[in-house]
């Protein structure tokens, strides 16, 4: 079965977890990885890796110190990404969980996060309890990266989560379109979390 079709089923079936009906764009991918400080981060996580195409951009970027494990809530996805990346931990598990997996990988702080999760379709409660399980273990300086479709930034949902954005960093950018995308879209950049308070 091709990743296209792999992907479309998954979306059909779980369209709360699969935001798109085809896997990313190359120009998408580039948009997504190459704003990534490289040389100076050293653990890295993937949130929702799909069919591995941010993965593969990923492991090409990484420094040879890094650490990288990604993490699919989808059992199909994630042996996808296992077989395009064989040499990534590919955890099937949530992203709530952030915190138990770092530490299976001995990872104290994040310093980047390349997130390809469908927030627009997740309800409220689910964005506060992933947003609070990341900023836990995300590094004073960590580096955030989301990507979002054009066609639902003016809705209820895309307003409600560029404003949850903004409120759990300091810095937050948008990149160029990404025009050539299916759908087209566009990249959150963002730095500088608020980090809860040590005890808290």
């Amino acid at each position: 079965m091709g990743e296209n079709t792999t992907f479309l089923k998954n979306f059909l079936r779980n369209p709360g977890q699969v935001g798109a009906i085809a896997p990313s764009s190359s120009h998408l991918v580039k948009m997504m990885v190459d704003w990534f400080e490289w040389e100076r981060i050293r653990n890295v996580v993937e949130f929702g890796p799909g069919t591995g195409v941010f993965t593969r951009a990923i492991t090409e970027r990484l420094h040879p110190e890094s650490k990288f494990f990604a993490v699919e809530k989808s059992t199909e996805m994630a042996e996808v990404t296992r077989n395009r990346c064989p040499e990534i931990k590919v955890y099937n598990d949530s992203v709530t969980n952030i915190a138990q997996l770092c530490e299976q990988e001995s990872i104290d702080k994040i310093d980047a996060v390349i997130c390809g999760l469908p927030w627009a379709s997740f309800p409220e409660s689910l964005q506060t309890e992933i947003m609070e399980s990341m900023l836990a273990v995300l590094a004073p300086k960590a580096q955030f990266a989301t990507f979002a479709y054009w066609q639902g930034v003016v809705l209820p949902a895309g307003i409600r989560f560029n404003r949850r954005l903004r409120n759990t960093f300091a810095k937050v950018e948008r990149s160029p379109s990404v025009w050539l995308n299916l759908p087209p879209a566009f990249v959150y950049r963002c730095t500088q979390p608020f980090l809860p308070e040590p005890g808290k």
